[in-house]
């Protein structure tokens, strides 16, 4: 929040005070402030933290450039909190995520997590609202429900994960099948020994005269 003897900026006849109340604009200053437009102070990056939890929209820009720093500070925040004791990402997963960037299915990857999270935070909220209709406000058991859920979810994902591998599997072999015929298709025209599709040259009998 703000602090005392500092000036905030100046947010008289400011354009972008006219952005939605939607969403919340931060600015991002040389020197590492973040200032919240909304309610005219400095915060930090747990102020931050704290609007991501209550799912308030905001957006961070840089002072001078109106970059979109919004990726960068969300980033932040995953680096302190997985410095702290409960870390959430193994370094074999960090490796294995490391690894995708640049590759060909760089785009699908993070389609794909982000398609599983949603899912699974809209299975944890249906949860939650169930219990709470159920049992009420009860915190511990939502939190026994959601353990029991969870224990159930690991050896079932388990077994989908399973049938899922196996059937990219099979699906990736008959492309590779696929390819391979097309590929003698194509060059199947060529009067040429050696490409795919044309019969290998025969080797002249060792008794033939010349």
């Amino acid at each position: 929040m703000q602090h005392k003897n500092e000036t905030a900026p100046n947010q008289t006849d400011n354009p972008e005070n006219t952005v939605s109340d939607k969403l919340r604009l931060i600015k991002k200053y040389p020197n590492r402030r973040l200032y919240d437009t909304r309610t005219s102070s400095y915060i930090t990056l747990a102020d931050v933290k704290e609007l991501v939890l209550k799912h308030e929209q905001f957006q961070v820009v840089d002072a001078k450039t109106s970059e979109d720093l919004t990726r960068s500070i969300l980033l932040q925040i995953i680096l302190e909190e997985e410095a702290g004791g409960m870390p959430m990402f193994t370094s074999d997963l960090l490796s294995q995520l490391i690894r995708f960037y640049g590759n060909a299915m760089q785009g699908m990857v993070g389609n794909y997590l982000e398609k599983n999270m949603q899912t699974f935070v809209q299975v944890q909220k249906q949860l939650q609202e169930q219990s709470r209709t159920m049992f009420g406000d009860n915190t511990k058991v939502n939190k026994d429900l959601w353990a029991q859920f969870m224990n159930f979810q690991g050896s079932a994902m388990q077994g989908m994960m399973s049938a899922y591998m196996d059937q990219s599997k099979n699906v990736f072999m008959q492309m590779q099948d696929q390819l391979q015929n097309q590929t003698k298709n194509i060059f199947a025209g060529f009067p040429f020994p050696g490409f795919p599709g044309q019969p290998a040259a025969q080797k002249k009998d060792e008794g033939d005269k010349s």
